[in-house]
């Protein structure tokens, strides 16, 4: 660790991969069609030996759909550019091995649990965006498209009017429809 050609680059990759592997997990594709090595240009023979290990892997997953994870995949793309995940990837280091503002650190464990909980409301957020994109939706049209369960779909709809990112379009009967916002 520390030493890259990038300086901390692969510091700050080893921070970026746990957020990676839970956001596969939580779209259903899984954490193990992911992998992270360290092999220098001069390890030509654990370069190849590592490419021969994950294709193996790859071929025991089985073959991988991207049509079937279309919504879980582009909810994924949506958190890895948010600006919350990405701050708060971005402070880590600073959080928990120096100080905050207050010349305080913050537990490693601590800080992990925070990010994973913020990487699971963005990720259910991001769903939620992704389903609105078709027109407006219900409560339970977005349910049945992104697998989330309705407590949490209110929860975070309530997020997204909040932040302007969506809104109540109206109502068909009684039942009411949401849309997304523009950007």
């Amino acid at each position: 660790m520390g030493d890259c050609h990038y300086l901390d680059g692969n510091v700050y990759t080893s921070k970026r991969m746990p957020v990676v592997e839970q956001l596969l997990d939580l779209a259903g594709i899984g954490r193990q069609r992911l992998q992270l090595r360290w092999v220098s240009a001069a390890e030509g023979q654990l370069f190849a030996d590592t490419v021969t290990e994950l294709s193996e892997q790859s071929r025991s997953l089985g073959p991988f759909t991207p049509e079937k994870f279309q919504l879980s995949l582009a909810a994924i793309e949506s958190v890895l550019k948010s600006s919350r995940i990405r701050w708060l990837i971005g402070m880590d280091r600073q959080l928990t091995e120096r100080a905050n503002v207050y010349n305080e650190k913050i537990e490693p464990s601590t800080f992990r649990q925070f990010l994973n909980l913020a990487v699971e409301q963005e990720y259910q957020k991001a769903l939620i965006l992704e389903s609105l994109a078709d027109g407006p939706r219900s409560v339970r049209e977005i349910a049945r498209s992104t697998g989330l369960p309705i407590y949490t779909i209110s929860l975070r709809l309530n997020d997204l009017e909040r932040s302007g990112q969506a809104d109540l379009h109206g109502f068909e009967g009684t039942t009411p429809k949401f849309v997304r916002l523009a950007a």
